[in-house]
Protein backbone atom coordinates (compact mmCIF):
# COMPACT_ATOMS: atom_id res chain seq x y z
CA UNK A 1 0.00 0.00 0.00
CA UNK A 2 3.00 2.45 1.04
CA UNK A 3 4.46 1.90 -2.44
CA UNK A 4 1.12 2.73 -4.62
CA UNK A 5 0.22 5.95 -2.43
CA UNK A 6 4.23 6.79 -3.03
CA UNK A 7 3.63 6.58 -6.55
CA UNK A 8 0.76 8.31 -7.20
CA UNK A 9 2.14 11.21 -5.20
CA UNK A 10 5.21 10.92 -7.19
CA UNK A 11 2.87 11.14 -10.61
CA UNK A 12 0.86 14.43 -8.65
CA UNK A 13 3.82 15.90 -7.73
CA UNK A 14 5.00 15.40 -12.00
CA UNK A 15 1.91 16.81 -12.81
CA UNK A 16 2.27 19.55 -10.57
CA UNK A 17 5.84 20.26 -11.61
CA UNK A 18 4.46 20.77 -15.50
CA UNK A 19 2.11 22.80 -14.38
CA UNK A 20 4.49 25.09 -12.37
CA UNK A 21 6.20 25.21 -15.86
CA UNK A 22 3.76 26.11 -18.24
CA UNK A 23 2.61 28.93 -15.22
CA UNK A 24 5.95 30.12 -15.02
CA UNK A 25 6.74 30.07 -18.78
CA UNK A 26 3.16 32.42 -19.20
CA UNK A 27 3.97 34.92 -16.49
CA UNK A 28 7.52 35.28 -16.17
CA UNK A 29 7.45 36.76 -12.86
CA UNK A 30 4.80 36.58 -10.87
CA UNK A 31 5.28 39.66 -8.17
CA UNK A 32 5.80 43.29 -8.37
CA UNK A 33 7.92 44.88 -6.77
CA UNK A 34 8.73 48.49 -6.27
CA UNK A 35 9.70 51.28 -3.53
CA UNK A 36 7.96 54.11 -2.43
CA UNK A 37 9.81 57.39 -2.04
CA UNK A 38 10.10 57.46 1.77
CA UNK A 39 11.90 54.02 1.48
CA UNK A 40 9.01 51.39 2.25
CA UNK A 41 8.94 48.31 -0.14
CA UNK A 42 5.70 47.14 -1.82
CA UNK A 43 5.46 43.96 -3.43
CA UNK A 44 1.67 42.93 -4.94
CA UNK A 45 0.99 38.98 -5.93
CA UNK A 46 -2.01 38.96 -8.06
CA UNK A 47 -4.28 36.21 -7.54
CA UNK A 48 -8.19 37.49 -9.38
CA UNK A 49 -10.05 33.82 -8.67
CA UNK A 50 -11.95 35.60 -5.41
CA UNK A 51 -12.57 39.03 -4.56
CA UNK A 52 -10.57 39.03 -1.66
CA UNK A 53 -6.88 39.95 -0.62
CA UNK A 54 -4.21 39.25 2.07
CA UNK A 55 -2.29 42.67 3.36
CA UNK A 56 0.86 41.98 5.19
CA UNK A 57 3.48 44.85 6.90
CA UNK A 58 7.21 43.10 7.40
CA UNK A 59 9.68 44.90 9.79
CA UNK A 60 12.90 44.02 9.66
CA UNK A 61 13.12 43.65 12.95
CA UNK A 62 12.93 40.32 15.47
CA UNK A 63 14.04 38.88 18.29
CA UNK A 64 17.82 38.58 17.02
CA UNK A 65 17.52 42.55 16.99
CA UNK A 66 17.33 42.96 20.83
CA UNK A 67 19.32 44.66 23.18
CA UNK A 68 21.50 42.73 25.76
CA UNK A 69 19.16 41.86 28.80
CA UNK A 70 15.81 42.78 26.70
CA UNK A 71 14.90 39.60 25.31
CA UNK A 72 11.49 39.12 24.05
CA UNK A 73 11.31 43.30 23.70
CA UNK A 74 10.18 42.54 20.07
CA UNK A 75 7.46 39.91 20.71
CA UNK A 76 6.41 42.54 23.87
CA UNK A 77 5.81 45.12 20.83
CA UNK A 78 3.83 42.94 18.72
CA UNK A 79 1.56 42.40 21.52
CA UNK A 80 1.72 46.39 22.32
CA UNK A 81 0.60 47.70 18.64
CA UNK A 82 -3.11 46.51 19.40
CA UNK A 83 -2.85 48.92 22.32
CA UNK A 84 -4.23 52.02 20.10
CA UNK A 85 -3.57 55.24 18.12
CA UNK A 86 -5.37 58.52 18.64
CA UNK A 87 -7.76 58.11 15.63
CA UNK A 88 -8.44 53.73 16.94
CA UNK A 89 -9.08 53.34 20.39
CA UNK A 90 -7.10 50.66 22.68
CA UNK A 91 -8.24 47.30 21.41
CA UNK A 92 -10.51 48.87 19.09
CA UNK A 93 -7.65 47.47 15.58
CA UNK A 94 -9.21 43.69 15.41
CA UNK A 95 -12.52 44.35 16.02
CA UNK A 96 -12.67 47.00 13.04
CA UNK A 97 -11.35 44.14 10.69
CA UNK A 98 -13.88 41.51 11.93
CA UNK A 99 -16.63 44.38 11.49
CA UNK A 100 -15.43 44.78 7.75
CA UNK A 101 -16.00 40.35 7.04
CA UNK A 102 -11.44 40.65 8.17
CA UNK A 103 -9.13 38.74 9.79
CA UNK A 104 -5.85 40.04 11.42
CA UNK A 105 -2.82 38.69 13.13
CA UNK A 106 0.39 39.10 13.93
CA UNK A 107 3.51 37.23 14.56
CA UNK A 108 7.49 37.36 15.82
CA UNK A 109 10.64 35.75 14.45
CA UNK A 110 14.53 35.83 14.99
CA UNK A 111 14.35 38.25 11.99
CA UNK A 112 11.44 39.49 11.60
CA UNK A 113 7.56 40.81 13.12
CA UNK A 114 4.74 40.77 10.76
CA UNK A 115 0.96 42.20 10.78
CA UNK A 116 -1.11 40.91 8.55
CA UNK A 117 -4.97 41.16 7.39
CA UNK A 118 -7.36 38.90 5.01
CA UNK A 119 -10.39 41.23 3.89
CA UNK A 120 -12.97 41.74 1.37
CA UNK A 121 -10.82 44.11 -1.48
CA UNK A 122 -12.95 47.06 -1.16
CA UNK A 123 -11.57 46.62 2.16
CA UNK A 124 -8.16 46.95 1.66
CA UNK A 125 -7.72 51.24 1.63
CA UNK A 126 -8.88 50.87 4.94
CA UNK A 127 -6.71 48.43 6.83
CA UNK A 128 -3.89 50.02 5.14
CA UNK A 129 -4.87 53.38 6.57
CA UNK A 130 -5.00 51.76 10.02
CA UNK A 131 -1.78 49.87 9.65
CA UNK A 132 0.16 52.86 8.30
CA UNK A 133 -1.63 54.85 11.45
CA UNK A 134 -0.27 52.51 14.10
CA UNK A 135 3.19 52.74 12.42
CA UNK A 136 4.12 56.02 13.92
CA UNK A 137 0.87 57.19 15.79
CA UNK A 138 0.86 54.04 18.80
CA UNK A 139 -0.12 55.05 21.86
CA UNK A 140 0.93 53.34 25.24
CA UNK A 141 -0.18 53.92 28.85
CA UNK A 142 1.96 52.66 31.60
CA UNK A 143 -0.84 50.84 32.58
CA UNK A 144 -1.22 49.51 28.24
CA UNK A 145 2.99 48.01 29.37
CA UNK A 146 2.32 46.40 33.23
CA UNK A 147 -1.40 44.46 31.56
CA UNK A 148 0.69 43.02 28.55
CA UNK A 149 3.72 42.31 30.28
CA UNK A 150 1.74 40.27 32.37
CA UNK A 151 0.06 38.38 29.55
CA UNK A 152 3.49 37.52 28.04
CA UNK A 153 4.88 36.25 31.56
CA UNK A 154 1.63 34.25 31.26
CA UNK A 155 2.24 32.63 27.85
CA UNK A 156 5.70 31.96 28.95
CA UNK A 157 4.40 29.84 31.60
CA UNK A 158 1.58 28.13 29.83
CA UNK A 159 3.50 27.32 26.46
CA UNK A 160 7.66 26.87 28.15
CA UNK A 161 7.45 26.81 31.31
CA UNK A 162 4.67 23.77 31.78
CA UNK A 163 5.56 21.81 29.02
CA UNK A 164 9.11 20.24 29.12
CA UNK A 165 9.61 19.43 25.70
CA UNK A 166 9.45 22.96 24.88
CA UNK A 167 12.31 23.68 28.06
CA UNK A 168 14.59 21.18 26.17
CA UNK A 169 13.80 22.64 22.78
CA UNK A 170 14.91 26.37 24.57
CA UNK A 171 18.18 24.67 26.17
CA UNK A 172 19.42 22.92 22.96
CA UNK A 173 18.56 25.68 21.07
CA UNK A 174 20.52 28.33 24.05
CA UNK A 175 23.27 25.70 24.09
CA UNK A 176 23.65 25.66 20.18
CA UNK A 177 24.57 29.24 19.76
CA UNK A 178 27.42 30.31 21.66
CA UNK A 179 27.83 34.11 20.61
CA UNK A 180 25.11 34.72 18.22
CA UNK A 181 21.53 36.28 20.04
CA UNK A 182 19.69 33.24 18.15
CA UNK A 183 20.45 31.44 21.07
CA UNK A 184 17.33 33.70 23.08
CA UNK A 185 13.89 32.62 22.82
CA UNK A 186 11.58 34.22 20.82
CA UNK A 187 8.99 35.11 23.89
CA UNK A 188 12.32 35.91 25.86
CA UNK A 189 14.33 34.71 29.03
CA UNK A 190 10.98 35.07 32.10
CA UNK A 191 13.49 37.46 34.49
CA UNK A 192 13.94 39.94 31.35
CA UNK A 193 10.46 39.65 30.24
CA UNK A 194 9.49 40.81 33.73
CA UNK A 195 11.64 44.10 33.72
CA UNK A 196 10.92 45.46 30.02
CA UNK A 197 9.03 48.51 30.30
CA UNK A 198 7.25 51.81 29.09
CA UNK A 199 10.26 53.65 27.94
CA UNK A 200 12.28 50.50 26.42
CA UNK A 201 9.01 49.44 24.39
CA UNK A 202 8.76 53.25 22.88
CA UNK A 203 12.59 52.94 22.48
CA UNK A 204 12.38 49.97 20.07
CA UNK A 205 9.02 51.33 18.42
CA UNK A 206 10.48 54.57 17.35
CA UNK A 207 13.76 53.53 15.90
CA UNK A 208 12.58 50.57 13.63
CA UNK A 209 8.67 50.76 13.05
CA UNK A 210 9.30 52.81 9.85
CA UNK A 211 8.45 52.67 6.50
CA UNK A 212 12.26 52.25 5.34
CA UNK A 213 12.16 49.80 7.51
CA UNK A 214 9.39 47.54 5.98
CA UNK A 215 7.90 45.65 3.39
CA UNK A 216 4.56 45.58 2.35
CA UNK A 217 3.03 42.40 0.75
CA UNK A 218 -0.73 42.20 -0.62
CA UNK A 219 -1.44 39.45 -2.52
CA UNK A 220 -5.37 38.69 -3.81
CA UNK A 221 -7.57 40.36 -6.32
CA UNK A 222 -5.90 43.46 -7.27
CA UNK A 223 -3.54 44.63 -9.63
CA UNK A 224 0.61 46.25 -8.98
CA UNK A 225 -1.07 50.20 -9.91
CA UNK A 226 -4.01 50.55 -7.52
CA UNK A 227 -2.02 48.68 -4.53
CA UNK A 228 1.21 51.57 -5.48
CA UNK A 229 -1.65 54.74 -5.22
CA UNK A 230 -2.76 53.26 -2.03
CA UNK A 231 0.51 52.98 -0.62
CA UNK A 232 1.59 56.06 -1.85
CA UNK A 233 -1.94 57.60 0.28
CA UNK A 234 -1.42 55.87 3.20
CA UNK A 235 2.21 54.71 3.87
CA UNK A 236 3.91 57.55 1.27
CA UNK A 237 2.75 60.26 3.86
CA UNK A 238 5.40 58.58 6.64
CA UNK A 239 8.42 60.23 7.11
CA UNK A 240 11.47 57.49 6.58
CA UNK A 241 13.78 57.11 10.30
CA UNK A 242 17.67 57.43 9.67
CA UNK A 243 18.98 55.13 11.96
CA UNK A 244 15.84 51.95 11.50
CA UNK A 245 18.01 49.61 10.46
CA UNK A 246 19.54 46.77 12.88
CA UNK A 247 22.83 46.67 13.88
CA UNK A 248 25.16 44.18 12.57
CA UNK A 249 25.05 40.93 14.83
CA UNK A 250 28.22 39.27 16.76
CA UNK A 251 29.04 35.67 14.66
CA UNK A 252 29.08 32.40 15.94
CA UNK A 253 33.14 31.38 17.09
CA UNK A 254 33.99 27.96 15.00
CA UNK A 255 32.03 25.11 16.66
CA UNK A 256 34.83 22.16 17.76
CA UNK A 257 32.95 19.95 20.08
CA UNK A 258 29.78 18.12 20.00
CA UNK A 259 27.38 19.84 23.32
CA UNK A 260 25.19 18.08 25.42
CA UNK A 261 21.68 18.65 27.08
CA UNK A 262 20.39 16.52 29.62
CA UNK A 263 16.47 17.23 31.44
CA UNK A 264 15.24 15.42 34.02
CA UNK A 265 11.30 16.20 34.37
CA UNK A 266 8.84 14.42 36.84
CA UNK A 267 6.43 15.77 34.25
CA UNK A 268 7.62 14.25 31.22
CA UNK A 269 5.97 11.42 29.10
CA UNK A 270 8.12 9.15 26.82
CA UNK A 271 11.47 9.91 26.64
CA UNK A 272 12.97 12.59 23.86
CA UNK A 273 15.94 13.42 22.07
CA UNK A 274 16.34 16.11 20.13
CA UNK A 275 19.81 16.91 17.54
CA UNK A 276 20.29 20.21 16.33
CA UNK A 277 23.41 20.90 13.81
CA UNK A 278 24.39 24.84 12.67
CA UNK A 279 23.86 25.19 9.29
CA UNK A 280 23.56 28.02 6.82
CA UNK A 281 20.27 29.75 5.93
CA UNK A 282 19.27 29.98 2.16
CA UNK A 283 20.78 33.68 2.51
CA UNK A 284 24.20 32.47 3.86
CA UNK A 285 24.87 29.23 2.22
CA UNK A 286 26.82 28.89 -0.99
CA UNK A 287 25.27 28.84 -3.79
CA UNK A 288 23.53 25.45 -4.38
CA UNK A 289 24.09 24.63 -0.59
CA UNK A 290 20.80 25.45 0.84
CA UNK A 291 18.94 23.29 -1.51
CA UNK A 292 20.98 20.21 -1.19
CA UNK A 293 20.13 20.39 2.47
CA UNK A 294 16.41 20.48 1.81
CA UNK A 295 16.79 17.83 -0.08
CA UNK A 296 18.83 15.91 1.91
CA UNK A 297 16.78 16.31 4.92
CA UNK A 298 13.90 15.50 2.83
CA UNK A 299 15.32 12.18 2.10
CA UNK A 300 16.72 11.35 5.46
CA UNK A 301 14.04 12.52 7.91
CA UNK A 302 10.83 13.86 6.47
CA UNK A 303 7.67 12.05 6.36
CA UNK A 304 7.13 7.90 6.78
CA UNK A 305 8.95 6.75 4.20
CA UNK A 306 11.91 8.76 5.27
CA UNK A 307 15.04 6.49 6.14
CA UNK A 308 15.38 7.46 10.06
CA UNK A 309 11.14 6.79 10.62
CA UNK A 310 11.87 3.65 8.77
CA UNK A 311 14.56 2.36 11.13
CA UNK A 312 13.61 3.66 14.40
CA UNK A 313 9.54 2.89 14.13
CA UNK A 314 9.55 0.54 11.44
CA UNK A 315 12.01 -1.60 11.16
CA UNK A 316 13.47 -2.09 14.82
CA UNK A 317 10.37 -0.54 16.74
CA UNK A 318 12.29 2.12 19.41
CA UNK A 319 10.12 4.98 18.27
CA UNK A 320 6.49 5.94 18.61
CA UNK A 321 7.82 8.64 16.24
CA UNK A 322 10.95 10.38 13.95
CA UNK A 323 11.88 13.04 12.10
CA UNK A 324 13.46 16.42 11.22
CA UNK A 325 13.41 19.29 9.56
CA UNK A 326 15.95 22.01 8.00
CA UNK A 327 15.18 25.50 9.12
CA UNK A 328 16.21 27.48 6.24
CA UNK A 329 14.44 30.50 6.09
CA UNK A 330 17.08 33.61 8.13
CA UNK A 331 18.75 36.08 7.73
CA UNK A 332 22.32 34.74 9.46
CA UNK A 333 22.02 30.87 10.53
CA UNK A 334 19.77 27.90 9.68
CA UNK A 335 19.74 24.51 12.11
CA UNK A 336 18.81 21.30 10.53
CA UNK A 337 17.08 19.23 12.96
CA UNK A 338 16.44 15.54 14.36
CA UNK A 339 13.79 13.94 16.96
CA UNK A 340 12.92 11.45 18.54
CA UNK A 341 10.11 9.98 20.89
CA UNK A 342 11.13 6.70 22.61
CA UNK A 343 8.28 4.19 22.14
CA UNK A 344 7.65 2.29 25.48
CA UNK A 345 11.18 2.74 27.41
CA UNK A 346 13.94 4.68 27.78
CA UNK A 347 15.76 3.34 24.51
CA UNK A 348 17.48 6.90 23.83
CA UNK A 349 20.85 5.47 23.74
CA UNK A 350 20.05 2.96 20.93
CA UNK A 351 17.92 5.46 19.35
CA UNK A 352 20.66 7.84 19.02
CA UNK A 353 23.48 5.11 18.05
CA UNK A 354 20.58 4.05 15.05
CA UNK A 355 20.26 8.32 14.55
CA UNK A 356 24.38 8.19 14.08
CA UNK A 357 24.74 4.82 11.85
CA UNK A 358 21.89 6.60 9.63
CA UNK A 359 23.57 9.89 9.44
CA UNK A 360 27.26 8.27 8.99
CA UNK A 361 25.44 6.08 6.13
CA UNK A 362 24.27 9.31 4.11
CA UNK A 363 27.62 11.07 4.44
CA UNK A 364 29.57 8.05 3.00
CA UNK A 365 27.46 6.84 0.28
CA UNK A 366 24.32 9.40 0.14
CA UNK A 367 21.19 9.07 -1.37
CA UNK A 368 20.36 6.75 -4.10
CA UNK A 369 19.04 8.48 -7.26
CA UNK A 370 14.91 7.39 -6.35
CA UNK A 371 15.11 8.85 -3.35
CA UNK A 372 16.87 12.16 -4.50
CA UNK A 373 14.32 12.07 -7.54
CA UNK A 374 11.17 11.53 -5.28
CA UNK A 375 12.57 14.27 -2.54
CA UNK A 376 12.46 17.13 -5.53
CA UNK A 377 8.97 16.17 -6.91
CA UNK A 378 7.11 16.14 -3.59
CA UNK A 379 9.39 19.69 -2.71
CA UNK A 380 8.29 21.07 -5.81
CA UNK A 381 4.74 19.71 -5.41
CA UNK A 382 4.21 21.42 -2.04
CA UNK A 383 5.50 24.37 -4.17
CA UNK A 384 2.73 24.42 -6.34
CA UNK A 385 0.07 23.46 -3.88
CA UNK A 386 0.92 26.24 -1.80
CA UNK A 387 1.01 28.45 -4.42
CA UNK A 388 -2.97 28.27 -4.40
CA UNK A 389 -2.84 29.82 -1.05
CA UNK A 390 -3.14 33.43 -0.88
CA UNK A 391 -1.75 33.73 2.89
CA UNK A 392 1.08 31.13 1.70
CA UNK A 393 2.17 33.13 -1.48
CA UNK A 394 2.46 36.46 1.09
CA UNK A 395 4.61 34.80 3.71
CA UNK A 396 6.98 33.09 0.74
CA UNK A 397 7.37 36.98 -0.61
CA UNK A 398 7.59 38.24 2.87
CA UNK A 399 9.78 35.69 4.52
CA UNK A 400 12.03 36.21 1.54
CA UNK A 401 12.51 39.41 0.96
CA UNK A 402 12.98 40.03 4.73
CA UNK A 403 15.47 37.27 5.27
CA UNK A 404 18.07 39.36 2.36
CA UNK A 405 16.51 37.26 -0.71
CA UNK A 406 15.35 38.75 -4.16
CA UNK A 407 12.00 38.12 -5.52
CA UNK A 408 14.43 36.26 -8.77
CA UNK A 409 15.57 33.93 -5.65
CA UNK A 410 12.41 33.24 -4.25
CA UNK A 411 10.63 32.12 -8.05
CA UNK A 412 13.77 30.66 -9.30
CA UNK A 413 13.49 27.90 -6.64
CA UNK A 414 12.33 25.07 -8.07
CA UNK A 415 14.75 25.28 -11.03
CA UNK A 416 17.81 25.46 -8.81
CA UNK A 417 16.60 22.55 -6.61
CA UNK A 418 15.93 20.57 -9.75
CA UNK A 419 19.50 20.98 -10.68
CA UNK A 420 20.58 19.11 -7.15
CA UNK A 421 22.87 16.59 -8.17
CA UNK A 422 23.61 13.27 -5.27
CA UNK A 423 27.34 14.60 -5.23
CA UNK A 424 25.82 18.13 -4.21
CA UNK A 425 23.71 16.20 -1.41
CA UNK A 426 26.64 13.84 -0.40
CA UNK A 427 29.08 16.99 0.04
CA UNK A 428 26.49 19.29 2.37
CA UNK A 429 25.88 15.75 4.26
CA UNK A 430 29.58 15.48 5.25
CA UNK A 431 30.15 19.27 5.77
CA UNK A 432 27.68 19.70 8.07
CA UNK A 433 26.60 16.83 9.32
CA UNK A 434 29.76 17.48 11.78
CA UNK A 435 29.00 16.05 14.87
CA UNK A 436 31.33 18.73 16.13
CA UNK A 437 28.61 21.28 15.04
CA UNK A 438 25.78 19.92 17.13
CA UNK A 439 24.02 19.88 19.93
CA UNK A 440 22.12 16.60 21.42
CA UNK A 441 19.43 16.67 24.19
CA UNK A 442 17.35 14.05 26.27
CA UNK A 443 14.27 14.30 28.00
CA UNK A 444 13.80 12.04 30.47
CA UNK A 445 11.19 11.52 33.03
CA UNK A 446 11.82 12.05 36.73
CA UNK A 447 10.81 10.83 40.03
CA UNK A 448 8.64 13.73 41.02
CA UNK A 449 11.31 15.33 44.20
CA UNK A 450 13.95 15.78 41.20
CA UNK A 451 12.53 19.37 41.16
CA UNK A 452 12.25 21.52 44.06
CA UNK A 453 8.63 22.78 42.68
CA UNK A 454 6.01 22.20 39.88
CA UNK A 455 8.13 24.67 37.96
CA UNK A 456 10.51 21.90 36.45
CA UNK A 457 13.10 25.07 37.40
CA UNK A 458 15.65 22.68 38.98
CA UNK A 459 15.45 20.19 35.68
CA UNK A 460 16.48 23.46 33.38
CA UNK A 461 19.47 24.70 35.94
CA UNK A 462 20.74 21.22 35.24
CA UNK A 463 20.05 20.90 31.61
CA UNK A 464 21.79 24.75 31.27
CA UNK A 465 25.01 23.42 33.16
CA UNK A 466 25.38 20.30 31.60
CA UNK A 467 25.26 22.29 28.26
CA UNK A 468 28.36 24.56 29.18
CA UNK A 469 30.13 21.71 30.52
Amino acid sequence: MATIIQGVLIVMASLAISALSEEAEAAGTRAFHDKLENGMEVVVIPDHRAPVVTHMVWYKVGAADEQAGQSGLAHFFEHLMFKGTEKIPPGQFSKIVAQNGGRDNAFTSQDATAYFQRIAKDRLGLVMEMEADRMRNLRLSEKDVVTEREVILEERRSRVDNDPGSVLSEEVYAALYRSHPYGSPVIGWAHEIAALDRASALAFYRRYYAPNNAILVVAGDVEPEEVMALAKRTYGKIAPVPDATRAPRPKEPPHRAARRVLLKDARAGRPTMQRLYLAPSYTTAEPGEAEAIDLLVKALASGATSRLYRRLVVEEKLAASAGGWYMSTALDYGRIGFYAIAADKNELGEIERILDEVIADVIENGLTAEELERAKNLYIADYVYESDSQSSLARRYGWGLVTGLTIADIEAWPERLRAVTLEDVKKVARKYLDIRRSVTGWLEPAPAHTARDGSGDASAAESKSKSKS
